[in-house]
């Protein structure tokens, strides 16, 4: 039988660093802990299940009156190769970064854009991450997931997964329906670079390539990232909170008239994507503080704990926020982050 504990504290499981606790917490360590976890009987069967990850996109706003699964599936395993490709699967628990890391020593292409984003893999599907061109949809092909209602496991191809900006089935219809235990991606032998954002080229520059290579890349993001982004085992926050806002070409041509210094760039459908930190920014709100929280004083997108907020603290934040920046601008911010 899987040891189940009880009140247990949530803090070290988000990087808000929030105190919550959980009524019923488990390590899954192995599949078959999720499949006797979902058939169980009783009180058990009753209670709502939370899959955790690494917890970088959770803002937890109360303690979770149920059962919290958090995601310790480790493994690396490499499925197919070719001249040109590498398949490989890694289990849910395995730390983003690392996953990447280990790539990118391999000299395997696909994933450098995405280094240093936290969390897990088995995590990475449900937002579809992405960062500086590149989403995580570009080199999935197929995942697998218990159903946490049946104990069934399910493969889902990439079609199955409805992905989209920062969205996917799983954070929408299939929201905490499936504890995702295994991500199979393609990497790529012969990379073509994704270096549109010009941040990364000059970054590259800084650094001293000449010539991108797959380290190089990964050596630029994490610069950039580290340079802009705190550290949330030093100050707790969640990364972006927000999402890029896309705006129709002529939502975005009134809005240019008005604001000239406006950045954009082009979107799916003929929409235009405008950053959200330039929108928080122009409401005042970058590095100011409230109370125990805050935007980041080097990223407006970023909010942050100071020691001791709450996650109702945080979240009133971010609505304050979204009505500035709706009051000025007619944009309504989308959260990024998962509030429960």
């Amino acid at each position: 039988m899987t040891a189940i504990s009880e009140h247990v504290s949530l803090k070290p499981y988000n990087t808000f660093g929030i105190e919550v606790q959980a009524r019923f917490f488990t390590q899954i360590c192995h599949l078959q802990q999720v499949q006797e976890l979902a058939t169980a009987k009783g009180m058990f069967a009753q209670l709502p299940k939370l899959p955790l990850g690494g917890g970088s996109n959770l803002l937890f706003t109360q303690n979770y009156n149920g059962l919290v699964l958090h995601n310790c599936l480790k493994g690396i395993v490499i499925d197919k190769e070719t001249d040109q490709n590498v398949w490989l699967t890694a289990q849910g628990g395995e730390v983003w970064h690392e996953l990447v890391q280990y790539c990118v020593a391999q000299n395997w292409g696909g994933l450098e854009n995405l280094s240093l984003i936290p969390g897990s893999t088995g995590a990475a599907p449900i937002q579809n991450i992405g960062a500086y061109g590149v989403e995580l949809q570009d080199v999935f092909t197929k995942l697998q997931a218990v159903h946490l209602a049946s104990g069934e496991i399910h493969t889902f191809l990439k079609a199955d997964c409805r992905f989209g900006y920062r969205n996917s089935v799983f954070k929408k219809e299939f929201r905490e329906q499936y504890f995702i235990c295994s991500v199979t991606l393609q990497l790529n032998k012969n990379p073509l670079f994704t270096l549109q954002y010009g941040e990364v080229q000059r970054t590259l520059e800084q650094l001293g390539y000449t010539v991108p290579t797959v380290q190089a890349v990964s050596h630029a993001i994490c610069h950039i990232r580290n340079s802009k982004l705190p550290n949330p085992a030093e100050l707790g926050n969640c990364g972006s909170f927000f999402k890029n806002p896309e705006v129709e070409t002529a939502a975005f041509e009134r809005l240019h008239r008005l604001y000239q210094t406006m950045p954009h760039y082009s979107a799916a459908n003929g929409r235009i994507k405008i950053p959200a930190a330039w929108l928080i920014e122009q409401c005042g709100w970058k590095g100011r503080r409230v109370g125990n929280t805050g935007t980041h004083k080097n990223h407006a997108l970023v909010l942050v704990n100071y020691g001791n907020a709450t996650g109702a603290e945080i979240k009133q934040l971010s609505e304050n926020i979204q009505q500035s920046v709706f009051e000025k601008f007619g944009i309504l911010l989308e959260p990024e982050v998962n509030m429960l």
